[in-house]
């Protein structure tokens, strides 16, 4: 894999700038976009701002992120909080996804995105009220473990922290959940399967694959 340093601020106007170009794989209105990486990589803060950029070029954005649509904790935890297969496989609400993300977005669609359905930390329904995407706008899914479920990404970009990097910047307490990353290189292979790879080990000086056919 080639990469090429880049500064994050020319990395989000590079993505911005493609994406403002772009047109659905499916011929609908509507982008979607993964922003990948394990907690520790900061995929929010990179989502956000591709988010802001793409407002910016007149690009309507719904930044949403994945752990608002976590299963409760009576399903997410039934085998103790600290189960591997439980993280890896059993957290994410992929059929709330399904169901309140991605199918508004198809061709079609009505349009209406529900931003999150589940508060973590309370562990009750967030309430919040369905927004709406006008057409031409860009879904931006950002949280670990997203590629490998057949979700209709456009656009892919996972953040890539080696092991060592990985297990430095993960915080003690989530320490546990490192088996559930390294199965995701073996099983899923983001680093190929990813549209656009950025490492980020140094968080002051990612490199990255650039932009896909380019």
């Amino acid at each position: 894999m080639r990469l090429e340093p880049i500064t994050w601020e020319r990395l989000t106007d590079a993505l911005a700038d493609h994406l403002a170009s772009a047109g659905a794989a499916d011929g609908g209105p509507w982008l979607r976009v993964a922003v990948d990486g394990a907690p520790a990589a900061g995929t929010g803060e990179r989502a956000e701002r591709l988010g802001a950029a793409l407002r910016a070029r007149g690009r309507a954005a719904l930044v949403v992120g994945a752990h608002g649509f976590l299963r409760p904790a009576s399903l997410r935890l039934e085998y103790g909080k600290r189960d591997v297969e439980a993280y890896y496989g059993g957290w994410l609400d992929t059929g709330a996804l399904w169901r309140e993300v991605f199918t508004p977005l198809e061709p079609g669609g009505t349009g209406r995105v529900l931003p999150d359905l589940w508060d973590p930390v309370t562990d009750r329904a967030t309430r919040s009220g369905y927004v709406e995407l006008p057409p031409g706008g860009v879904l931006v899914l950002h949280g670990p473990l997203l590629l490998g479920h057949w979700f209709p990404f456009d656009l892919s970009v996972h953040l890539r922290l080696s092991p060592a990097a990985l297990a430095r910047r993960t915080d003690e307490r989530e320490r546990w959940t490192l088996p559930a990353f390294a199965r995701y290189e073996d099983e899923v292979g983001p680093a190929d399967a990813a549209d656009v790879v950025v490492r980020a080990d140094d968080p002051g000086r990612p490199a990255w694959t650039g932009l896909p056919g380019r």
